[in-house]
């Protein structure tokens, strides 16, 4: 039997893993998301040590990687080298949904999770709590632009 997928809630976006570090020899991480119009998504961001393919299942998400936008669709995929800064926002009227592909597998659930119990806590986010938790687990957070 399938074990059912836990999915976790960070303000208004969902993530589901599907592979985890320990499902793949370290080797690669797998999870859905889903992002509803208008949702408040996290801050640009690069990482260090991996890389992150993006394949858009349902929607359209815009992906903005090093300054430049890309708008990813059900059926297309966008890579990002680790050390690119990017984010991504839902622009549309309808909910997205993609698969983000890490590899190695260097982030899991607990990311995840100790964003939504920052997040989720009420109240504006502890910005300096959420710097540590996304250092901590290497995302390195985009200066604002000037």
């Amino acid at each position: 039997m399938p074990q059912e997928k836990e999915t976790i809630r960070i303000g208004q976006i969902e993530v589901r893993f599907l592979l985890e570090s320990k499902d793949s020899n370290g080797q690669l991480a797998m999870f859905e998301f889903t992002v509803p119009a208008g949702a408040k998504v996290p801050a640009p961001h690069s990482h260090t040590h991996y890389d992150e393919t993006i394949y858009g299942l349902e929607g359209v998400l815009t992906f903005t990687v090093n300054g430049q936008p890309t708008e990813i669709a059900a059926g297309e995929a966008l890579f990002i080298s680790r050390g690119a800064v990017h984010g991504f926002n839902n622009l549309r009227s309808t909910t997205a949904r993609g698969l983000a592909v890490v590899t190695p597998a260097l982030i899991g659930p607990e990311f995840f999770r100790e964003m939504a119990a920052i997040v989720n806590a009420g109240g504006p986010p502890d910005l300096e709590k959420i710097k540590a938790v996304m250092t901590r687990h290497g995302l390195v957070p985009a200066l604002p632009q000037k």
